[in-house]
């Protein structure tokens, strides 16, 4: 990653690994419920929402939809594009998921709208951690997450080809 993204470092989760660690905050949260539904934040939180919402056998999910502009700027902005019928409650007894929290801007934003929510994110950063509730594992903030949902496989260069410049 080029140093102006701000990111030194990389982070792939494959599919696999994704799965467990989403497990593994379902049994984290199995213990605080239970919860009336599931707000995922998409699109991220999408994948995570479903292996939660199976392992906590919620049958309602629901999604705030969310567009960031200049994330990585300060006063970056969110535009929530679609809300949810848990804002009626402030979020009481709803369960919120997403895939990470980094800067914490979408967090924040979600948060105003749901803040009797539980918030869990599979994968925190220090800067946005403050703004959720629960998390697996967390990562340094100069650290990029490739999710698997970002990956494509492609044939690898043979030593013979990286030699040569190919």
């Amino acid at each position: 990653m080029a140093a102006s993204t701000g990111y030194n470092k990389m982070f792939p989760v494959s599919w696999t690994e994704l799965h467990r660690d989403a497990r593994a905050l379902a049994w984290r949260l199995v213990e605080l419920g239970p919860f009336k539904g599931l707000v995922a934040i998409t699109r991220g939180g999408l994948v995570p929402a479903a292996i939660i919402a199976r392992e906590l056998n919620l049958r309602l999910i629901d999604t705030v939809c969310s567009s960031t502009y200049d994330r990585m700027a300060r006063g970056a902005k969110v535009e929530i594009l679609k809300g949810t019928a848990a804002e009626q409650e402030g979020g009481a007894g709803w369960l919120i998921v997403d895939d990470l929290v980094d800067t914490g801007v979408t967090a924040k934003a979600v948060r105003a709208l749901l803040p009797k929510a539980h918030f869990a994110t599979v994968y925190a950063k220090p800067a946005g951690r403050p703004a959720v509730d629960t998390f697996i594992t967390e990562v340094s903030q100069d650290t990029w997450i490739l999710f698997p949902w970002d990956q494509e496989a492609v044939m690898a260069k043979t030593i013979a080809e990286l030699k040569a410049g190919q």
